[in-house]
């Protein structure tokens, strides 16, 4: 088992999710990134400040019914250079 604690602190995610977002929902994903990919795919790019955030940001996706792909952790904003 992990200590949590660690990912109670803001980090950098990639959210890919099947379909297609357009620029009118950055407002809706906190200042995301939203980046159109091939094969009716969309990757959301951004800082999360916490576990309750990316539950929070998650829970809009499935709001939208769009089928979630991947999510992953690609370093700690204090990590960033």
């Amino acid at each position: 088992m992990t200590n949590g604690r660690r990912f109670d602190k803001p980090g950098v995610y990639h959210i890919q999710v099947k379909g297609f977002l357009d620029q009118k929902w950055l407002d809706w994903f906190d200042g995301f990134t939203i980046l159109p990919q091939p094969d009716d795919e969309t990757l959301l790019v951004g800082t999360v400040k916490d576990q309750a955030a990316l539950h929070g940001l998650l829970a809009k996706i499935r709001d939208l019914g769009l089928p979630l792909l991947t999510v992953q952790r690609i370093e700690n904003e204090a990590t960033k250079t």
